[in-house]
Order: C-alpha cells, then structure tokens, then sequence
C-alpha cells in the first residue's frame, strides 16, 4: 500500500472555455512533459541549460508568464492539474512566444518525489496556493512540513523557495512551517517585500485597493 500524501490539489468541477480546450488540444504536447516516475532530464525537456524554477499550481498562468516573459535566461517548470488553467497558459506561451516554460499536468508532490532530481533547482514558486480558510481543512493545505522537506531536498544550496498568500492565518502558517525546516534560512526578519519580480495580479491589486493583504515569504536553501 503506498503512503498516502498531501495533495497539492483538490478534484473539482472546473469550467473551461471553447479556447481553454483548443489550446489543449492544439499545443498540450509542444509545451507539456507527460508525468512518469522517473528523473527529468531538464535540460533535454527545454532544450538547454539554464537555472530552472519549479511552481506549483500556477492558476491561469497571468504570473508566470510575466516572470518568463522578464527572465528569459531561467526555465520554468509549471505544475498544474486543473484542465483550465493549463488550457490558459498554453495560450500564453502561444500568444507571447514564450519558449522557456514547460509544463507537467500531475499532482506536485509525486512530480517533486519521482521526477525532480536531487538538489537541481534553482528556485521554487507557490504563489497563492489554496487557504483551506476553514480549521477543519487546514490539514489539507499544500505547506505542510512533509512538502517543504521534500522540496528542500531537490533544491541546489543557495536557492529560494517563495510563497506568497493573501490569508493571513495561512501566512503565518506558512512562515513558521519554512522557519522550521533546518536546511532552508529566512531572507528577511519575518516577512519579506514583494520582489520586483513578482507581478501583481489583476486579483491582487483589486484586494489591496480594498484593504486586503498580502504576503510575500522567502527563504534560501543553506
């Protein structure tokens, strides 16, 4: 019997759009690595070498592309399960003419453990995973000790790994779960600025006209 994990999603009904699915259908395979519990060979997958930056559940895929879009010397490995968002950053890559981003439709957690080498990235993106707000779910949110010791492990000393929420509960959750993890080191004294690097969203920038906050956290690896 396998170890059961925290999955880095939960299975929902997911609207998707006539164009969502086109790109599924027209550049899935271009752009996407299928998931297989074997190593990656990354510079294979993108075709060169280069720093290479893992997120996990990139959404409609609006930061990602931004960041590629900025730091074209970097790869970036995007992993999402939900149909949608998929269908919406292919288009993106499309529509931008991206060529530094790739794409695994699988749960994270078993991407990291069977397909992510051992101390080969340069960094790690999780940008507003899901809060789970109630207490009785927040066993199944994504930054839990287990992910982040596993993500550690495949990350090169002297990268970073940075969140990012706008549940406060969570923040500080996440905050201590990373300052609890020996091989990882705050850059800041708790919390961090947004990094220039990090667009705000359209979503976001509609929560801090509100009053909302948001909060950024990275740390290094030793």
């Amino acid at each position: 019997m396998q170890n059961q994990h925290i999955k880095s999603f939960v299975n929902r009904r997911s609207h998707i759009t006539q164009g969502q699915q086109e790109a599924l259908d027209t550049w899935l395979a271009k752009w996407s690595v299928p998931y297989a519990p074997k190593l990656l060979d990354i510079p294979e997958a993108f075709g060169r070498v280069a720093p290479t930056i893992l997120e996990i559940g990139f959404g409609m895929g609006e930061t990602t592309e931004q960041i590629a879009i900025a730091r074209t010397g970097d790869n970036f490995l995007g992993v999402e399960v939900f149909n949608a968002g998929v269908g919406a950053l292919l288009k993106r890559i499309e529509g931008s003419g991206l060529n530094n981003i790739r794409i695994i439709q699988h749960d994270a957690v078993e991407v990291m453990r069977d397909m992510i080498a051992p101390e080969s990235l340069a960094g790690v993106h999780i940008y507003f995973p899901d809060p789970w707000p109630k207490t009785r779910h927040h066993k199944r949110r994504l930054i839990q000790s287990p992910l982040i010791t596993l993500l550690s492990s495949r990350m090169a000393p002297g990268s970073y790994i940075h969140c990012a929420t706008d549940w406060e509960h969570y923040a500080h959750q996440m905050l201590d779960v990373l300052s609890a993890e020996p091989s990882l080191q705050n850059t800041c004294e708790g919390f961090a600025p947004r990094p220039d690097f990090r667009p705000l969203t359209k979503f976001e920038n509609r929560g801090l006209r509100l009053g909302h906050g948001v909060w950024d956290i990275i740390f290094k690896k030793r």
